[in-house]
């Protein structure tokens, strides 16, 4: 069974038990609250069984339970209706807490959908070298990053013309693609020296998607998702031009979370799907094929 597959798996686990948790969860709490209140009741009224709990006040405290069992159902509605992720919408700088609670899992799979993925770079790499000295329960580590294809021609990134219109510039693609080679040769080099320790494995990819970057998605062990939209209208001089070019740090993400609502919990399997799909039909770059097409 692949990893992907036994981390699915293993998710499906996770949420048959918590429908089974609030599916009896109520009804054991009924019954206490039923059995609290018939005792209590019971030891008013029938002299052995007070004598026996030695207490005189017993229809006071049944009395009580009856209210909690009442209120009980519609307690747990409101508690239902009011449960969001801890965080619904963060900033791309807080991307590092994310990361380091994705590295607390036996098997950390990290996914990232955008630009150059800068912001989280700087991150995973950190995180990565603290594996040198302190692996924890990290047994694997999957790294996938899709990133735009470069050598297309784009309206972002790209120079502003006239009237504010697009203009396709190779050389600063080529910038761009030179940053993203740059972080996959990192990343992969302390993959191939995390691995060969002998003490876990970690995998680094780079792949390429045809289009614009649009939209920022990180997929964090497959049970929690940011995505944002870049603000497309940024812009950057760059040796005296001016340049459409976006930029990650500032964009705020949204967080889906399987531990929040039915909602978010179809959400997060959404945007899994989405970007498996997208991985399975992206390019290998052209820094790996060695030669443009």
């Amino acid at each position: 069974m692949s990893d992907r597959a036994s981390g699915s798996a293993e998710g499906g686990v996770v949420r048959r038990l918590r429908r089974y948790q609030e599916r009896f969860e109520s009804v054991v709490t009924r019954a206490l609250f039923l059995g609290v209140f018939a005792t209590g009741l019971t030891a008013q009224f029938v002299k052995p069984v007070g004598d026996a709990l030695q207490g005189k006040a017993y229809l006071g405290g049944a009395l009580l339970s009856l209210v909690g069992y009442v209120l009980y159902d519609a307690v747990k509605e409101l508690s239902s209706l009011v449960r969001v992720p801890s965080r619904s919408l963060v900033n791309s700088r807080q991307l590092g807490s994310f990361v380091s609670e994705a590295f607390n899992a036996r098997k950390v799979e990290i996914s990232f959908l955008g630009y150059t993925g800068e912001t989280l770079y700087h991150e995973l790499y950190h995180r990565l070298e603290d594996l040198f000295d302190n692996r924890g329960p990290i047994r694997r580590v999957s790294v996938r990053m899709l990133v735009p294809d470069f050598e297309q021609e784009m309206i972002v990134p790209s120079m502003v013309g006239a009237d504010g219109r697009p203009v396709d510039d190779p050389a600063f693609r080529d910038r761009m693609s030179a940053r993203c080679q740059e972080f996959e040769e990192k990343l992969s080099d302390i993959a191939e020296r995390l691995t060969a320790t002998g003490r876990l494995v970690v995998e680094c990819e780079y792949r390429c998607y045809l289009g614009i970057p649009r939209d920022k998605i990180c997929i964090f062990n497959r049970v929690q998702v940011l995505h944002g939209l870049y603000d497309l209208s940024v812009r950057m001089h760059h040796r005296g031009e001016e340049y459409y070019d976006p930029k990650g740090y500032r964009t705020d993400l949204n967080v889906w979370s399987r531990e929040g609502t039915a909602a978010a919990d179809q959400a997060v399997s959404t945007w899994i799907k989405h970007f498996d799909d997208l991985w399975e039909l992206a390019l290998i770059p052209q820094w790996r094929r060695g030669t443009a097409p």
